[in-house]
């Protein structure tokens, strides 16, 4: 995961999706600028037009979705929940919080928000996502498809 440094837009060897350009970012309610989102199979990633952006690995988003709720934000957009910290706080204050923290189970929240300029691109951008994140799937999930188990056979009983 990076955050705010110069890196190349993930290509086609990494299983490019979706690119969208003229999309803002915003962290935390914080925009970042307009840039270029890219969806690729390896990773979500933004890059304004410097050449300035961050990555997020898959495993790390918990929530994606289109929201078009304009009372929580006022243009639709990509909505993407990560379960860590990004921003201004250095690592340390992150790490003192968590040990004033007592409760283990609390992981770090931050909300990215995608507004693309053209929003009739949000489907294409979700539906990218979708594909991208079911190629990760969480190890943790114990809902998952993959289920090895026996099933229970209604007609039988």
């Amino acid at each position: 995961m990076s955050f705010l440094k110069s890196f190349p837009p993930p290509g086609p060897a990494e299983g490019l999706r979706q690119q969208q350009p003229d999309t803002e970012a915003v962290l935390n309610g914080k925009s970042l600028g307009t840039g270029t989102l890219y969806i690729a199979e390896s990773r979500l990633s933004w890059l304004d037009g410097s050449g300035l952006g961050f990555s997020l690995e898959y495993p790390t988003i918990s929530l994606h979705a289109v929201s078009r709720d304009l009372n929580a934000y006022p243009r639709e957009h990509l909505y993407v929940m990560v379960n860590a910290k990004f921003g201004e706080e250095s690592k340390e204050s992150v790490a003192d919080e968590e040990e004033e923290d007592s409760d283990d189970d609390v992981e770090p929240i931050t909300e990215f928000r995608f507004v693309p300029s053209d929003k009739s691109a949000l489907e294409a951008m979700f539906t990218a996502m979708c594909e991208c994140q079911a190629l990760h799937p969480d190890p943790e999930d114990e809902d998952s498809d993959d289920y090895d188990g026996d099933e229970y056979d209604v007609e039988a009983h």
